[in-house]
């Protein structure tokens, strides 16, 4: 193949490909192991590639206010076992259970009305609730100003078990994207007044989504 002749056309675009909205990525890194051996060795090096991506988020007024960062990671089962344990939660086996990373209002009667909205729509949609577990979090190790702790969400993981005649994974995991897109339709419905609303920040078998209104170099130290 003429590698120029393809440059060209593609500078010009092509298919759904177009240069005008080129300029348009916020900054993202990928890291993967292709011989699928899981490592937090991989973990280390997307939060390296977050680093060299501070430049492209924007900073507040207070220099330790950050417009968002974030990392999306596969699921370790060796990691949540024993985690899930601690909270007194059995899980069963791994790609039969989901984790929503989940960021709820600091108000306790708030709260608790977005954890049980969200438990009664696993149980409509035939799914089985395992239990909750808090995030473990470190404001102060990472910094954070006053005007994003006031508005710091609490974070908790809920763990939900893939529910009889649910048939395989992937039919398990359009079974939590429903559940999560409900649920979050059903609080917006109650138009809670809170400063740190609910949202699900991910919500899969497979994934789950570390993130928060802060800086690069903060997610690590912010998450431990």
């Amino acid at each position: 193949m003429n590698h120029s002749a393809t440059r060209i056309r593609r500078s010009a675009g092509e298919g759904l490909y177009d240069p005008r909205f080129e300029h348009d990525s916020c900054g993202v890194g990928f890291v993967a192991q292709i011989k699928n051996r899981q490592s937090h060795a991989i973990v280390e090096q997307g939060l390296e590639i977050l680093l060299r991506l501070t430049h492209r988020g924007a900073v507040g007024a207070d220099p330790r206010e950050g417009d968002g960062a974030g990392i999306l990671l596969q699921l370790s089962d060796n990691f949540f076992r024993p985690a899930a344990e601690e909270a007194g939660i059995r899980l069963p086996d791994h790609g039969e259970y989901g984790v929503a990373m989940c960021f709820l209002p600091r108000d306790d009667d708030h709260r608790r009305q977005c954890e049980a909205i969200l438990e009664q729509t696993v149980r409509e949609e035939g799914q089985r609730l395992l239990g909750w577990r808090d995030v473990p979090v470190d404001p102060d190790a990472a910094d954070l100003p006053q005007s994003v702790l006031d508005c710091r969400p609490v974070i908790r993981q809920c763990f939900v078990a893939m529910g009889e005649g649910c048939g395989d994974q992937e039919r398990f995991e359009r079974k939590l994207f429903v559940i999560r897109k409900v649920t979050q339709h059903r609080v917006a419905d109650r138009a809670f007044d809170d400063p740190a609303r609910f949202y699900i920040a991910s919500f899969s078998s497979r994934t789950i989504v570390y993130k928060g209104m802060f800086l690069s170099h903060q997610l690590s130290a912010f998450y431990p």
